[in-house]
């Protein structure tokens, strides 16, 4: 099986969270993963696409949230990017600090990382935010 890469540009809506999620998990079960780590890359890509829709793009009807697929032999990359301010990392609460614990903001994040081989964040040009998740399927490992 060669490289395959799907890309789609979705409005700054709730109602894109679940068409990436459905576009991304086709292309997960096609690949092989085994429906434990189907769950998980749900998640984190829901998660993700949340943060770029609300926090990144603020429900702007103007902007757009920017998903890529790439899937090859043993390994699925998701890049989720959105066209808002560049979010850095560093100026968000920590979740786990005992003042933070009922918050339900930033748990995203802790999710995506537990869940996913790997997680970066980096700035999308010419403006926004770039997520990318890699999930390795368990034959590649």
């Amino acid at each position: 099986m060669e490289t395959k890469t799907i890309e789609h540009t979705f409005s700054s809506t709730l109602e894109s969270v679940d068409e990436a999620e459905e576009i991304v998990l086709k292309e997960a079960t096609e690949l092989g993963f085994e429906e434990e780590d189907q769950h998980k890359i749900g998640i984190s890509v829901r998660e993700c696409m949340v943060n770029a829709v609300v926090h990144g793009n603020r429900y702007n009807t103007k902007k757009k949230v920017h998903l890529t697929v790439l899937r090859s032999p043993g390994t699925l990359e998701i890049r989720i990017g959105d066209e808002g301010e560049f979010f850095d990392r560093s100026q968000l609460p920590d979740p786990l600090a005992d003042e933070n614990l009922l918050r339900h903001s930033g748990r995203g994040l802790l999710l995506m990382q537990a869940f996913m081989d790997e997680f970066q964040i980096r700035p999308r040009e010419p403006n926004g935010t770039e997520v990318k998740l890699v999930k390795h399927t368990a034959k590649a490992g």
